[in-house]
């Protein structure tokens, strides 16, 4: 008797399989998916959301059309907030904000309305080193001369979840470089005008768009900016005139305690360009997204335009980025008050 219930059950089963992958198929049928940006036009995060947008309904049963949605404010705070409470659980509303804006949870500024542990990671097309570039005419020629400088160079930066404030204050407490951070810019490409303008003169942010765009390739040939440190784990060629993280580390004994403290701050690069999709979107249709999101990863016209645009890619799966996410929550306690120590305020 108990063979036939579970032969019985096995049946039904299997006969409902092929209608709830039917069903999954055809959802997407006629349906716009958004992606939601939550920093400007024109940086990479936009021209990857783009990107995305042109190639993945092509591998979506249905092939749903596409748009993307610039929602900038509080270092993309306001657009991951929005995604999480606003857009409905139906697989239609992705978002793409920065890869830092889980440190604003995990200190718990009151801005937050998320949780990142509850979102659906699709995927991130890459992972990101990040590099700290000051003009070149500014009275600092080294993290040394930061470190001694009796006034701190005023840097630029969209929020705290921004790769200028938190590398920022990795190096102020590892290894006393201090910097005046003037936060509000809705994104890089504002920063990088108000570099220009000497209204701040120095930001951090991702190697691949600091050799892969303008304004970077004119001013490195006009010898306009220089390279203060990157976060790469070995030195890159790019930026032979910086030092990286782990040589600053060495040259100052930084102790591993603090090393471990960069760490989960600097974990912005592992997430890379995440793009997540809203908690309690259906099993079936996150997996549609992630199998849309990677094969456009493997789409030959997709990586030429990548290639053309100097769009690194080294992606990282949904699967990698929520594991991530839950060790990073699951710091032990004292790292926990100590980021919240730094970042707190």
């Amino acid at each position: 008797m108990k063979e036939r219930v579970l032969l019985l059950t096995l049946i039904f089963c299997l006969s409902i399989v092929p209608e709830a992958v039917a069903q999954a198929d055809q959802f997407y049928k006629g349906k716009t998916i958004r992606i939601m940006v939550g920093s400007t036009a024109g940086g990479f995060y936009d021209r990857w959301a783009r990107l995305f947008a042109k190639y993945m309904g092509k591998y979506i049963a249905g092939q749903p059309a596409f748009i993307v949605q610039n929602m900038t404010g509080a270092g993309s705070v306001v657009a991951t907030n929005h995604v999480y409470n606003v857009a409905k659980p139906d697989g239609l509303t992705l978002v793409m904000p920065l890869n830092g804006v889980y440190i604003d949870q995990f200190v718990g500024r009151k801005e937050v309305q998320f949780d990142m542990r509850k979102f659906r990671f699709i995927g991130s097309p890459v992972t990101e080193d990040i590099i700290f570039y000051i003009r070149a005419d500014a009275p600092y020629k080294s993290i040394v001369d930061v470190i001694k400088a009796k006034e701190p160079p005023k840097c630029g930066g969209s929020g705290t979840a921004s790769s200028d404030y938190i590398l920022s204050k990795v190096l102020e407490e590892t290894v006393g470089a201090k910097f005046n951070t003037v936060l509000g810019y809705a994104g890089g490409t504002e920063i990088d005008l108000a570099v220009e303008k000497n209204e701040v003169v120095c930001r951090a942010h991702s190697m691949s768009a600091h050799f892969g765009r303008e304004p970077f390739d004119t001013w490195h040939k006009k010898n306009f900016d220089r390279h203060l440190v990157h976060t790469a784990r070995k030195k890159d060629s790019r930026a032979a005139d910086a030092p990286t993280l782990h040589e600053l580390f060495e040259q100052y004994k930084v102790p591993e305690n603090n090393r471990r403290l960069a760490q989960v701050l600097l974990a912005a690069g592992d997430f890379g360009r995440p793009m997540m999709v809203t908690p309690g979107t259906p099993p079936d249709r996150v997996k549609i997204l992630r199998d849309a999101f990677a094969k456009t990863l493997s789409d030959p016209e997709a990586l030429d335009e990548a290639k053309k645009g100097r769009m690194d890619v080294d992606p990282a799966t949904g699967e990698e980025l929520e594991k991530l996410v839950n060790e990073i929550f699951a710091s032990p306690p004292d790292v926990v008050e100590r980021v919240k120590k730094i970042l707190g305020n």
